[in-house]
């Protein structure tokens, strides 16, 4: 659901980075010349609603679509409507504010599609000609607007107090400097393939809240989308891996550090479990600078590549420094866990010649 509409992301943290108030525009430009006026304009009209309404919805639909082609993402769309009107965000001063519903999309989208598969399904075949069109319209509209009003009631304020519950876990963790332990729970659901879940679902809106304070920036953009943790592992592999594992790992580093799509590493893990202690150690590194140096990023970077992490870092030489050092520690320390996890070399080579003996002996004739 979100790998198709990464552009979509990346077009909404640009517009984000160059827009809002602590935007690049505004940092490099005096207010004597107008652009500010200008700026906030196109923050105000833009900023709020692609991430509110656009974003979710984009991912509702491609859900849908998954499951009932075109039908299924449109009446997708329509239920996360609902979904998305009952998603309010209680801040800490008590205000109410509106929540981006991305985790209630990643749910609402489907179920929306499978529900009207399931029920379309009764009377597939037995429509009479010239009616498929009047039954297919209001089936999907009737059955769209039911579910929008249950999302509103049923599904978009639970997800919201899930949401507040997790911000409260993460103000707490803040507040006693225990950021870092997030990496626990975060690097071992990422590789059961959650990533999109935790950072979209959860990161994304409490980090774009936070963003849009006085900070203009947030730390949570970077828990999840570290490419650091990621690099040190498929270095650990391509220098001291098994014979299978050695050989993808470089093609495999250029896609996850430059491209962003971290998927490629989770693989890397599930073959040999035990080095999610090097993912793990390396993002609480990671966090952990970010803790200590004030880090962060104006926007989530999606993907999660290095060029999206110098795109949606604010402007001024320490945010830059502070960012990569984020980043190459995280995989420094992972690298170093990993290699000595896989015995630096030494468990790869006893795997290889496992390999080849098992190999001799099934290419061995038979004089039986």
């Amino acid at each position: 659901m979100i790998m198709p509409n990464i552009g979509a992301f990346v077009a909404w943290g640009l517009i984000t980075a160059l827009f809002i108030p602590d935007g690049w525009i505004n940092k490099f430009n005096p207010e004597s010349t107008g652009l500010t006026d200008w700026t906030a304009s196109i923050s105000d009209a833009l900023v709020g609603p692609m991430i509110l309404y656009m974003l979710p919805l984009l991912i509702a639909y491609t859900g849908g679509k998954l499951i009932y082609k075109t039908r299924g993402g449109v009446i997708g769309v329509v239920a996360t409507m609902g979904v998305i009107a009952g998603a309010v965000y209680t801040d800490g001063d008590g205000n109410e504010a509106q929540l981006p519903m991305f985790l209630g999309a990643m749910i609402m989208g489907p179920l929306a599609a499978w529900c009207l598969k399931k029920i379309e399904g009764l009377w597939e075949g037995q429509v009479k000609p010239g009616f498929e069109m009047l039954i297919d319209n209001f089936s999907l509209g009737i059955l769209g607007g039911a579910l929008a009003v249950v999302g509103k009631f049923l599904i978009g304020p639970p997800i919201s107090r899930l949401v507040e519950w997790a911000g409260s876990g993460v103000d707490f963790l803040v507040a006693h400097t225990l950021l870092p332990l997030a990496s626990i729970i975060v690097e071992p659901a990422k590789v059961l393939f959650l990533n999109n879940a935790i950072n979209h679902g959860v990161f994304t809106p409490l980090g774009s809240i936070e963003a849009a304070g006085d900070a203009g920036k947030s730390l949570l953009f970077m828990i999840e989308s570290n490419p650091g943790p990621g690099l040190g592992l498929l270095t650990a592999f391509m220098l001291f891996g098994p014979r299978l594992l050695k050989a993808a790992a470089p093609g495999a580093i250029i896609i996850h550090f430059f491209g962003g799509i971290h998927e490629i590493y989770f693989p890397f893990v599930l073959a040999k479990p035990k080095l999610i202690l090097a993912t793990i150690l390396g993002g609480m590194t990671g966090v952990l600078v970010g803790v200590t140096f004030n880090g962060g990023l104006v926007a989530p970077p999606s993907p999660g590549s290095i060029f999206a992490w110098i795109a949606f870092t604010p402007p001024g030489v320490g945010n830059f420094l502070v960012m990569f050092a984020q980043v190459f520690l995280a995989a420094a320390v992972s690298f170093a866990v990993a290699s000595f996890m896989l015995g630096f070399g030494r468990e790869a080579k006893r795997e290889d010649q496992a390999e080849d003996a098992a190999s001799d002996n099934t290419d061995a004739p038979s004089y039986v």
